[in-house]
This record gives C-alpha cells, sequence and structure tokens, in this order.
C-alpha cells in the first residue's frame, strides 16, 4: 500500500506542476493576453507577474519537501489560488475553468496523498 500512495503521489504532483509550469509559461509570454482575462474576472492586472514569482516559488516548496511548515504554507497558497480561479470562471462564465478544475483536483489528490505516502 505503502508504494502505491507513494505512486499516486508522485503522479498527481507531477500533473499538477505540469498544470501551474505551463500557466507560469503562458503568463510570461502572453501577458497582454492574460492581464486582459484578469481585468476580464475582477482582478487587476498587475497580479499576474507576483502569481509567476509565488507560484515558482511553491513548487520549489513543495518538491523540496524538506522544510514542512513551508511546503503547507505553499500548498495553502495554491488551494486559495485555485478556489478563486475556479469561483472566478464559473460566476461570469468564461468556459475556461477546466485548466483550474483538473489542477485542483491533481492538487487535492498530491496533497491528501502525500499525508499518508511520507507519515
Amino acid at each position: 500500500m505503502g508504494k502505491n500512495i507513494k505512486l499516486v503521489y508522485w503522479i498527481s504532483t507531477a500533473l499538477f506542476s505540469f498544470i501551474i509550469i505551463g500557466s507560469i509559461v503562458l503568463y510570461l509570454t502572453q501577458y497582454e493576453k492574460f492581464s486582459a482575462g484578469f481585468l476580464k474576472l475582477g482582478y487587476p492586472s498587475y497580479l499576474v507577474y507576483p502569481l509567476v514569482v509565488a507560484k515558482s516559488l511553491g513548487l520549489i516548496a513543495i518538491w523540496y519537501r524538506k522544510i514542512n511548515w513551508l511546503k503547507e504554507w505553499a500548498y495553502a497558497g495554491f488551494f486559495f489560488n485555485l478556489t478563486l480561479s475556479l469561483v472566478a470562471h464559473f460566476a461570469i462564465s468564461t468556459g475556461n475553468h477546466l485548466n483550474a478544475l483538473l489542477a485542483m483536483i491533481f492538487f487535492l489528490i498530491s496533497y491528501v496523498s502525500q499525508k499518508y505516502a511520507f507519515k
């Protein structure tokens, strides 16, 4: 069982990271498009670059796994980011909620499975 839960953790964390890295790359390469999207969702466009930094540092904290409190704060930050993203997309019916929903699913699997995989 322990080996299977670790596999679930690593796969879900990798898939979650892939989505987050994809968003980071898109934020950097298509800033105008995403800053306009943030405005449409009701968020200020200046949040794009701080989110790039926060998401990057959050992934480092999750993958590093040595400082438990930092890893927990990173998971908390991603939880709030993904929750706000989902709510915003659903509230104004953009139809672009699939990536946020998938990220939230992989995020939740990663968070729960790491509690059992690394006891």
